[in-house]
Parts: C-alpha cells; sequence; structure tokens
C-alpha cells in the first residue's frame, strides 16, 4: 500500500510539471528565395530589354521614363495647366489595355469611365502612379512592366508576367 502512495505521489509531480516547448524546425528557404529572386530579375530584364527595343521602333513617340519604372508618351498633352491630382482628390478616366504589341485586350468602351480616389483605393501599382503623371484633358499611353501590372498571377486576358500598354484619358479631376 505504501508503495502505491508513493507512485500516485511521483505520478501526480510528474505530470504536473510544465511541459518543455519544441524547437522550432529550422528550414533553410535561402535557396527558394534566392531562385525566386534570380527568376524574377530575369523576368524584369527581358521585359525592359523588350519594352527598350519596341520603344526604339517607335520613332511617332518620344518616350519618357517614369521614376516609378514604367514607360509613356502624350497623345494629349496640356502645357497651360500645371493641376495634377493629389492623394484624395477623385479622377475621372477611361482607358483601354493593350499589349505591349498592340493587340488590344480591353477596350475603352468595355471598361467604362471609372471614378478613383486617389492613393485611397486599388488600381494596380503602374495606373496609381500614372495617373498621377496626368493633367485633366490629357491621354498618355503607358507601358507598364509586368510587375507594375498584374505581375504573376495575371488577369482573366492578361498571361502571367505580362507587360502591358494602357491608354488612359483623364477627363477630371475633383479635389476633396
Amino acid at each position: 500500500m505504501k508503495t502505491s502512495w508513493i507512485f500516485i505521489v511521483i505520478l501526480l509531480i510528474v505530470a504536473c510539471t510544465e511541459p518543455e516547448p519544441r524547437k522550432p524546425i529550422s528550414r533553410k528557404t535561402s535557396t527558394f528565395l534566392k531562385e525566386s529572386i534570380e527568376r524574377n530579375q530575369a523576368i524584369n530584364k527581358a521585359e525592359e530589354t523588350e519594352l527598350k527595343r519596341l520603344m526604339e521602333l517607335d520613332s511617332l513617340n518620344r518616350y519618357i521614363a517614369s521614376p516609378y519604372g514604367f514607360w509613356y508618351y502624350y497623345q494629349v498633352k496640356d502645357s497651360i495647366s500645371n493641376r495634377f491630382p493629389v492623394k484624395g482628390d477623385q479622377v475621372t478616366y477611361e482607358y483601354a489595355i493593350a499589349d505591349i504589341y498592340g493587340e488590344q485586350l480591353y477596350s475603352k468602351e468595355a471598361l467604362g469611365v471609372r471614378n478613383y480616389l486617389v492613393d485611397k483605393e486599388e488600381l494596380i501599382t503602374g495606373l496609381q502612379d500614372g495617373i498621377k503623371l496626368m493633367k485633366e484633358g490629357e491621354t498618355v499611353t503607358f507601358l507598364f512592366p509586368s510587375h507594375k501590372a498584374y505581375g504573376y498571377s495575371g488577369y482573366q486576358k492578361i498571361g502571367s508576367n505580362q507587360p502591358l500598354r494602357y491608354t488612359v484619358t483623364l477627363k477630371k479631376i475633383t479635389t476633396k
């Protein structure tokens, strides 16, 4: 009987100790990340090379390199106004999307007129930045590398890692 009480006491002491936390399993992801970075850099370099080649072939338009990592040219330019949209302004615009070779993916009729609160609503990063370079009444064509558009995921008619040509007309800027 005495041994069974000793056994129960020892069992209670052992059972009441706190469990020792498991150490996390360390997995080396540096190889995957390094390969992913190298793959993305190669994709970006190939896209940039092709975009520059296309711009050189286009002798009718003067392309401007934006500080945001894409190129653009004006179809209609306002040289009088100095009002650009800023954060919180509402802009009304229409646009069309084509691949970089000019094959239309979405027409401006299919996309319709859009409203956008600058930097307060989601758009592809290229269009967010591009709209801020425009004045009311201007029409601009943007060449966006895929990382400034739909990137790896694509969207409906837009393929994975597909650079795009957006033609945007900024119809109105409303200050909020």
